[in-house]
């Protein structure tokens, strides 16, 4: 239950992408227009971003629209291949900076907008938190993100009522699932976005279907639909 944003592409500022968008994470902080579960994401939020392969995390436990140091320094900011979100906590887990996206591996950077229940997730090691969120990404990382497709159909097994939305990145492709939840595309001359929602009104912007899986590459984007897609 939160809203995430990837950028793929030529390099952009942070605040270009996470903060100056008329309904940018910022806004979807505490007034998202396509929100689906929760009113508001206000229980953290995390910014990723590779920095000549190197990957960078800010993230934070307090609502995004308060955080005059991160708005101070995101102009600053500059990457080719960023990963951000804002977090709505589901009831009963933490809210603490290692429960909000990006996670990560050390190579790939990893958002979860959704619900799982903990009890159907296998051992992993490696998890950053305890909230579902992090347990789930732990499972990806270790399965690989070839096999995305895979988990996320079988978590889906196992929790008929799990929602997975997955976006990830490891500097030169984003990949992300959509399954019970909203994600949208937009092309652009100088790279390619995917976010819960858009972030302004182009209307260049297009819907993925539920239960497909994306990859993007360069600038060519992929829409593969998942095993149970109607």
């Amino acid at each position: 239950m939160c809203r995430h944003l990837g950028w793929l592409g030529d390099r952009r500022s942070i605040a270009s992408l996470v903060l100056e968008p008329p309904s940018g994470l910022l806004v979807q902080s505490y007034a998202p227009r396509r929100q689906k579960h929760g009113l508001m994401n206000a229980d953290g939020w995390g910014v990723g971003f590779f920095d000549e392969g190197a990957v960078r995390r800010w993230r934070s436990a307090s609502p995004l629209w308060g955080d005059a140091s991160f708005a101070s320094v995101a102009p600053a900011l500059s990457s080719n291949c960023v990963v951000a979100a804002v977090r709505s906590a589901s009831v009963g887990m933490p809210i603490e900076p290692s429960a909000s996206a990006p996670f990560t591996d050390g190579q790939w950077l990893l958002s979860h907008n959704g619900v799982v229940d903990r009890a159907v997730l296998p051992p992993t090691s490696g998890a950053e938190s305890t909230v579902d969120s992090a347990l789930l990404a732990a499972l990806i990382f270790e399965r690989g993100l070839d096999a995305l497709g895979d988990t996320v159909i079988e978590v889906a097994a196992a929790d008929p009522n799990a929602r997975l939305n997955i976006l990830a990145a490891n500097g030169s492709q984003l990949r992300a699932s959509t399954w019970g939840d909203t994600l949208s595309v937009l092309r652009r001359d100088d790279g390619v976005a995917l976010a819960s929602e858009p972030y302004d009104d182009n209307p260049d912007w297009q819907e993925v279907p539920d239960r497909h899986l994306v990859v993007v590459e360069d600038s060519r984007v992929e829409l593969i639909p998942l095993k149970g897609s109607s």
